[in-house]
């Protein structure tokens, strides 16, 4: 069974910075075929997309997080990371991990970011 296991979440002020990581079990093979990514669940809200990163190196970002957000994989550590600066109160979430290919979807079990002044 493939495992997401993210970490780095926390409790920051408005204009703080947080690095996320996650670290997906070694049967996500080879995981240079996959694409990475990070999405968010604020409460209230539906789950969407805040950054990907393609096997080609392609990124893709929403618009709420561009400039602020940098995606970046390590493909040897089987690891993906989101590197978040200026954060805001509306990126207050559960940001959950995600690793696909073709048909196949994972998430993480998520870790939660609090902004609060």
């Amino acid at each position: 069974q493939v495992k997401l296991a993210e970490s780095g979440g926390g409790l920051v002020q408005p204009g703080e910075s947080l690095t996320l990581s996650c670290v997906a079990s070694e049967n996500l093979f080879p995981i240079t075929l996959y694409t990475l990514g990070w999405h968010r669940q604020a409460p209230g809200k539906q789950r969407e997309l805040v950054a990907t990163l393609t096997n080609t190196g392609h990124e893709t970002y929403a618009d709420s997080v561009k400039g602020r957000f940098t995606i970046s994989r390590e493909n040897a550590k089987q690891a993906v990371y989101l590197q978040m600066n200026n954060l805001q109160l509306d990126d207050t979430a559960v940001y959950y991990c995600y690793a696909g290919r073709l048909h196949s979807h994972y998430y993480g079990q998520g870790t939660q970011v609090n902004v609060s002044s």
